[in-house]
């Protein structure tokens, strides 16, 4: 089973982007800079936005939780 966070994710491949909510599945912005992406999703009217990094396809990423 896939499990879509955004809507063209390889459009977006190493940028962060910005929904309205969780349920949400189209990018209202992307940037470099999660706190600039953050800025212009606010600026756009968006009360709470959510950011989050798409990574690059094939890429590997470890999390580590204190």
């Amino acid at each position: 089973m896939d499990i879509v966070l955004v809507n063209n994710a390889e459009k977006y491949a190493g940028n962060y982007v910005a929904t309205t909510s969780f349920q949400d599945k189209d990018p209202i912005c992307f940037g470099s800079n999660s706190s600039d992406v953050y800025r212009e999703a606010v600026s756009m009217g968006v009360k709470d936005p959510v950011v989050f990094y798409v990574p690059e396809k094939d890429a590997t990423h470890l999390y580590h939780a204190n």
